[in-house]
């Protein structure tokens, strides 16, 4: 239940994670940050450790923990039908930030969700898509955010990539070509595990999926520009870095224990604060920054992307008018979003 102090609804997917579980923490360990309404998805409500450790230090705290498994796109219906009634009933203020944490990566074990999708691609990108699109009705029309978590991964011409050449064969330069690429991805036809089983091609999967999240980034915030009911929701994106976190558990042994647990763990004991790898509360606290983060003016930062917080730039391909069209056009079928379920007025 909502406090009278509540300014609005904080709603964050994938709380039990690594990142998602620092941004809880570092939420109540500060008062003003606390005032908000916390709504905590997890996939299993009955096993969410990390969350429930961070819940039991700190100010008070008004919350509610909720089930959503981003990849049952029947999930994400359900679990938005109990937001959107709960908000407009008043039990819970409207959102104010929906931070699109959960995150998936199969590190070269590839897997399909019960739509027949590709895991990485179902979790990361369209179970959150359509999450948003039918939040939209309960985010705080005058200053909601929604906050994307992008990675470098998204990009096939970072230069970080040259350690592991996952991109290195011209036929992974680009993502999309056209709607057949589009499906390709989201049914794991792409960079498949008969392609390639070693950890690039789980790799390479993530780094779509991330793509295809930037490229929602830009493009919904151009259709909320358009909207005059919408127009003052931002859509922001922040690359959280890499970070030792729940993400690496498909990972192999090489990865997951001696480059993330020892070689990474070292490097960030060494250089903490500005050292290429990050941590989930130095991450945390980057993410929480770009929801409340204003220009010079008192300007809210639309359509801005950040590498934790520093201003950066999203990669050419992700800015491609045409590309993002279809991708958005793409998705609304494979959702099976329908007239009546979004308050977006150009949502097809």
């Amino acid at each position: 239940m909502a406090t009278a102090a509540a300014t609005g609804t904080i709603l964050i997917t994938g709380a039990n994670g690594g990142l998602g579980s620092a941004m809880v923490q570092h939420i109540i360990s500060k008062p003003e940050l606390a005032a908000y309404h916390g709504l905590y998805t997890v996939r299993d409500t009955t096993h969410a450790p990390d969350l429930t450790t961070a819940l039991a230090h700190g100010t008070a705290h008004s919350y509610d923990i909720m089930s959503l498994d981003l990849a049952r796109l029947d999930s994400v219906r359900q679990a938005a039908e109990s937001i959107n009634s709960r908000i407009s009933a008043g039990v819970i203020p409207p959102i104010r930030a929906l931070i699109l944490n959960a995150g998936f990566m199969d590190f070269g074990k590839q897997s399909w969700t019960a739509d027949k999708l590709e895991t990485a691609f179902a979790v990361n990108y369209l179970g959150h898509w359509l999450l948003t699109m039918l939040l939209l009705k309960s985010i705080d029309k005058e200053n909601g955010r929604v906050v994307i978590i992008g990675s470098h991964t998204h990009d096939t011409n970072d230069p970080r990539h040259a350690v592991n050449k996952a991109f290195a064969d011209p036929k992974y330069k680009y993502f999309l070509s056209d709607a057949d690429s589009f499906h390709a991805i989201a049914k794991g036809k792409w960079s498949t595990e008969t392609e390639d089983a070693s950890f690039r091609g789980g790799y390479r999967r993530y780094g779509a999926s991330k793509y295809l999240q930037i490229t929602m980034q830009h493009e919904l915030q151009a259709r909320l520009n358009a909207d005059a009911a919408l127009n003052k929701i931002c859509v922001v994106g922040v690359d959280p870095g890499p970070m030792i976190s729940g993400l690496q558990r498909l990972a192999p042994w090489f990865i997951r224990v001696l480059i993330f647990r020892i070689i990474y763990a070292l490097i960030l004991y060494l250089k903490p604060i500005n050292g290429m790898i990050r941590s989930t509360t130095r991450s945390a606290s980057d993410v929480l920054e770009a929801v409340f983060v204003v220009d010079e003016e008192g300007n809210p930062p639309k359509d801005k992307y950040w590498d934790g917080r520093t201003p950066s730039e999203t990669s050419e391909e992700s800015r491609d008018v045409s590309k993002r069209e279809l991708v958005w056009k793409e998705t609304v079928k494979l959702a099976g979003l329908k007239e009546g379920e979004t308050v977006l007025a150009n949502w097809s």
